[in-house]
């Protein structure tokens, strides 16, 4: 038999009456660690047993609770079993007590469970809080070790057995790619304790102490701003409910798609412009299209924004092998040979055609359509091998279009040229539809300007002689 006790937060008046009595009637006791203040609290007649020894000899953490876990079910084979003492709660924070109970059902052997105190129930009185407003409880080695924090920042969470420097600082970066550097946290030590103490700062400062300890934990509270994915949601599905906005009620996937379309380039312009706060908000327009059309296909019993989701999330964790698996890859080049090959076995799988132009949107401007073919093929090494090669493809080009001979032939070597251009964009790094645009808003930019300084004159352009422009347009570009 085994009896898995827990020990509460550290003082023993949270002890409950059943864990008092199972320890008055022990003569021996394995805790899984000394370090929690209720161990020296327990009955001066019991022999105290640890596994601390075993953190040091194991690589990490999984290795130490399999020993421990294992251990414990050998110690359960003897004639008076084992009692297995944890501190808080068994069911919080404890991983050597699911695997025990794994180990424990395999091989028949009947577990008791001693409720204990959890540290959460005295963090709440002490922070003020009840657990049913949304609270999140995680990890704080799990969320150390993610590069971006499973929570809802706009709820509170409540982050344990943050025990050292090292651990702060991993989790402080975690949470910084969901919360701003300035956002108040509080730390919390020895809840339940007569010496238990808390201090708010903001979330930058956590890795600038040093006074950590196993009965330490962390509390983020929400944000001040809602902020969360799934109150955006909230909110597009309430203006789609009957209670919502009649407008948005009528909208339909073709209905939305000049929106969808309109915020798209918007983002690329926000992008050409260089400007962060307007991107954010055209970011922002673009997902409201995206979470509306998720909507009205969760209405229609078409799919879900999780199933959306988790579709992308599995099609990029497998289309990098070289992150997410064992590949092996020399550079950049590499890395998207085996995107491509991926992409093919994926559409071979499902019967689709395998062509690796396939899969490109027919509305992509022709100019982006040009180097999105040409990156395709390169990933099969159908490219040229530098720049040069292309530079003179294009002098190849030019002199075929010099010596075209009627509007079609020309027609179509304009095209060939335009294509060669993109090509060469593409092995010099650059994006040709986005420097088509900068170069379409230099010019609009210049020429507005020119026509300002000749209407301060009191003149009109088409007054000027064409000299005059050249002239003037040489000044506009020298003040650009």
């Amino acid at each position: 038999m085994i009896i898995i006790l827990g020990l509460g937060p550290g003082d023993p008046r949270y002890w409950t009456w059943e864990a008092v009595e199972v320890l008055q009637g022990l003569r021996e006791i394995y805790v899984r660690t000394r370090r929690h203040p209720a161990v020296a609290a327990l009955p001066p007649h019991l022999t105290v047993y640890d596994f601390d020894a075993v953190y040091a000899e194991e690589e990490n953490l999984e290795a130490v609770y399999e020993r421990i876990a294992r251990a414990v079910l050998e110690l359960s084979r003897r004639p008076e079993g084992v009692c297995y003492a944890v501190p808080g709660s068994p069911f919080v924070g404890e991983a050597t007590v699911a695997r025990i109970r794994t180990l424990a059902a395999e091989a028949g052997i009947h577990v008791r469970i001693v409720h204990g105190l959890s540290f959460i129930e005295v963090a709440l009185e002490q922070l003020g809080l009840d657990a049913l407003d949304g609270l999140q409880i995680a990890d704080a080695f799990e969320l150390a070790e993610r590069y971006h924090p499973p929570l809802n920042p706009d709820r509170p969470a409540l982050i344990a057995q943050l025990d050292s420097r090292t651990v702060a600082a991993d989790l402080k970066l975690t949470l910084m790619n969901q919360y701003p550097p300035e956002h108040p946290v509080t730390l919390l030590d020895a809840a339940g304790l007569p010496d238990a103490r808390q201090e708010t700062f903001p979330l930058y400062q956590l890795d600038h102490r040093s006074d950590f300890t196993p009965l330490t934990a962390l509390y983020v509270p929400p944000l001040a701003r809602p902020g969360a994915f799934e109150t955006f949601q909230e909110t597009i599905a309430h203006l789609r409910s009957p209670e919502g906005c009649p407008w948005d009620r009528e909208q339909t996937h073709q209905s939305l798609r000049s929106n969808l379309l309109e915020e798209a380039y918007e983002v690329l312009e926000a992008l050409d412009a260089d400007d962060p706060q307007r991107l954010k908000e055209e970011l922002g327009d673009l997902l409201l299209q995206i979470v509306f059309h998720s909507q009205i296909a969760v209405e229609s019993g078409e799919f879900s924004m999780a199933e959306v989701i988790a579709h992308v999330n599995e099609k990029i964790r497998r289309r990098h092998p070289h992150v997410f698996g064992d590949v092996q890859v020399s550079g950049v080049r590499q890395v998207l040979e085996n995107w491509e090959r991926i992409k093919q076995r994926e559409k071979a799988e499902q019967g689709e055609a395998t062509s690796v132009l396939d899969g490109l949107p027919k509305g992509l401007p022709a100019l982006a359509q040009a180097a999105a073919y040409g990156e395709r093929a390169a990933r099969l090494k159908f490219d040229w091998s530098d720049a040069d090669g292309v530079l003179e493809k294009l002098q190849e080009e030019l002199r075929e279009i010099g010596s075209a001979a009627d509007p079609g032939h020309r027609a179509a070597e304009f095209g060939d040229l335009l294509f060669t251009l993109a090509q060469l964009a593409r092995h010099w790094g650059i994006d040709p539809e986005a420097a088509l645009r900068e170069a379409n808003a230099r010019f609009a930019r210049r020429f507005r300007r020119m026509e300002a300084l000749i209407a301060a004159q009191g003149r009109r352009l088409h007054e000027l002689s064409l000299e005059e422009m050249e002239m003037l347009w040489s000044q506009v570009k020298r003040e650009d």
